[in-house]
Order: structure tokens, then sequence, then C-alpha cells
């Protein structure tokens, strides 16, 4: 409980699992970052510019807005969104600086679910009314856009969105998203787009657009810790075109980070600027990594229901024999030394499991599992 002025917010349960287990074990198979790049990795991809800046690097502040020559860059994911339309932060952190700019008590808001916690609990502490948009497994974790066209409301305020999804790995059809989009225009909301895990889709084809080039009233949350394999620098940005939210965003940073770290920024813009072949060398670990564990899942289809996921780097299977999945995964943990991810932790009974699939290890981490299913008897 909160004392008097103090923000009153629930554990992260995910995060707080993460705690005390991501960095002790010898396999994560759980985790939903690619393949982490070395320092000395990406130095080897920067061009003669980008060499010479990080060589002269000053440890000093950086804008608050992130340093134009990142913002010029990440601005060319981008079709309609300039480096001026960008406010560079760490991810969580523009989760909290969107919501704590955008709602008030009171406020209704709709989000997609099982979800990434801080995506609706930032807007339940603010007391806003709350509705979660279900997943529906049968049709591979499709959320229907139907569901949302009967649910959104004349003065719904937000609409909270996550493609690729966490942690389903579920991909909209371009017509779905469109009806997405269109849903929270027809009433005024604003549109929240986590779209951490873009560029990591199957195929490439199926990418969707990013949902601040679709609709002046979204916010499309991205940043370098997923598909770039650079959870470490902590660099993410919010984009948007509505130029008077985006002055607010800034200002509440104000009270937060105020800047990111120099080295991280200039690490992001090399990275960036090579971001096909780091995307190329991660999709091959993940297309390896999906193949391998099709195969352990085909071999194990009377324990587990897997739905392909169609982009990203995590799944969600459901378990389809009697155990909690929170105790089923501390005894995998314990007896196997492989971390996965329970469903408890999403607030989504205890029936699933995340598994990831974006690091060199999972066939070690598969075969160790196998090992204890063989053991157990299950």
């Amino acid at each position: 409980m909160a004392g008097a002025g103090e923000m009153e917010i629930n554990p992260f349960k995910l995060e707080r699992y993460y705690a005390t287990r991501e960095f002790n074990v010898r396999h994560n198979m759980s985790a939903s970052d690619c393949e982490p790049l070395s320092q000395a990795e990406l130095i080897e991809m920067a061009d003669e510019d980008m060499r010479f800046l990080w060589d002269n690097l000053k440890l000093g502040y950086t804008e608050t807005r992130g340093a134009l020559l990142l913002r010029e860059e990440i601005a060319k994911l981008y079709t309609d969104t300039s480096d001026n339309d960008l406010l560079v932060c760490t991810p969580v952190e523009g989760i909290f600086i969107a919501m704590q700019v955008i709602l008030k008590k009171g406020d209704h808001v709709i989000c997609t679910f099982p979800e990434y916690q801080a995506l609706y609990e930032v807007a339940q502490s603010l007391e806003c009314e709350v509705e979660r948009w279900p997943a529906d497994e049968r049709q591979g974790w499709r959320f229907d856009p139907k569901w949302l066209e009967e649910h959104i409301r004349p003065h719904t305020r937000l609409v909270v969105v996550n493609f690729p999804h966490n942690p389903t790995g579920w991909l909209p059809e371009a017509r779905d998203f469109k009806r997405i989009v269109a849903a929270a225009r027809g009433v005024g909301a604003y549109l929240f787009s986590d779209e951490m895990y873009r560029f990591l889709e199957d195929e490439a084809a199926c990418r969707l657009p990013a949902a601040c080039d679709c609709y002046e009233k979204a916010v499309s949350l991205s940043g370098m810790s997923k598909a770039f394999g650079m959870a470490g620098v902590r660099i993410g940005w919010l984009a948007t075109r509505d130029a008077e939210l985006r002055n607010r965003l800034e200002a509440f940073k104000d009270y937060t980070t105020i800047c990111s770290s120099a080295p991280s920024e200039v690490l992001s813009t090399i990275a960036l600027r090579a971001s096909r072949q780091i995307i190329d060398r991660n999709m091959t670990i993940i297309r390896n990594n999906l193949d391998f564990l099709d195969e352990f899942f085909d071999g194990h289809s009377s324990m587990f229901y897997w739905n392909r996921p169609l982009a990203g780097t995590i799944g969600f299977p459901r378990m389809l024999f009697d155990r909690d999945a929170a105790e089923f995964c501390e005894d995998v943990m314990q007896k196997a030394g492989v971390l996965l991810l329970p469903s408890n932790v999403f607030g989504y009974g205890g029936d699933h499991v995340r598994v990831g699939f974006g690091r060199r290890d999972l066939p070690a981490a598969v075969d160790a599992l196998k090992n204890y299913l063989a053991a157990t008897g299950l």
C-alpha cells in the first residue's frame, strides 16, 4: 500500500520473477530478446564517420529528444514520421510517460491481453477503467477486430495494442490492423502501439505499417532491445505525428531520465546504419530455432499445444498435463537449469509457458528440457 502522496502500483510480476532467476540459470529459454551483440561485433560494423564519433565521444549530457543523428536513423524506419516526431527514451519509460501524459482518472482504456504488464498496469494505477481485449487461442491467438468494434465507446480515451504480440507471437493481417486503426479513429481515441518486435516477421511481406504512420493520434513504441539484440543499451523511442502530444511527452521526460546515455546513443546509431545486416543475422537464428522447436513440440504433442508464432522471438505453448505452470517452471529451473516463464506472471492462469527462441543456445536448452521430461516421466 502506498503512503500519502505516493503512486500506488502493483508489482511488475514478470520483472520480479526475472530479478531472482534470469542471471542464475544455465539456459534462459524464455528470453524475449535476440542474441545480444558484443560491443566489438558492433564496432566492426561502424562506418568511418561513426567510428570517429565513437573514438572521440565526450561523456556529457545528451539532448532530451535524443541526438539528431540518432533520430535521423530512427526516422528511416518509418514512412511519414520524421526525426522531429521522435522522443528517445528507455522502452518501458516510454510506456510510463505516454500513459501519464495521455490518461487521467476515470478514462476508458482498452488493452490487448495477455500482455506485458506495464501496458495496462500504469493505466490501472491512474485509476482508469481498463478493459482487457482477449486473444483467441483457438484462432492462433488472434485479436478479433470485431471485439474491439463492439467494445470501444464514444469516449474511449486510449486503445493499447502490441504487434507482433508478447507473449504469443501473433501478428494480425493487414486488413485486421486497418480495422483496429479505424476503430480508434472513429471515436477519436489515442492508439498506443507497442512495436518492439517489428522487423522480426517470419515473412517480411506480412510486416505491418507503424501505427504512427497510419493515424495522427497514434503513438508507436520501438527500440533496440528486441530486433537489434541490444537490450543493454536501454535505447527506445516514442514516435507520434501529434506535435502537441509530443511536446507534452518531452516535458514529462524532464522528470524521469531527462536524457539518454551518450555511448548508448552512438552504439544505437551504428546499429541502425547496419540494420539489414543485424536483422538478417537475428532472423537466421530465429528460423533455425523455430525449426528446432517445431520438432520438439511435434515429438511432445501429448504434452504441449503449440501455436507456431508468426513473428517476434517468443511463443506461448499450452501445457496439456495436470500441473501448475509456476510449479512446473520452478522445478524445471531447479533440476534442468532451464528458465521458462509461467503464464501466472501474465495474470493468465497456470496453463501456459512463454518460450523464447532468439538466442543461439536454444538447442542446448531444449535438450536439457527433453532430459528433464524423460526423467520425470511426464
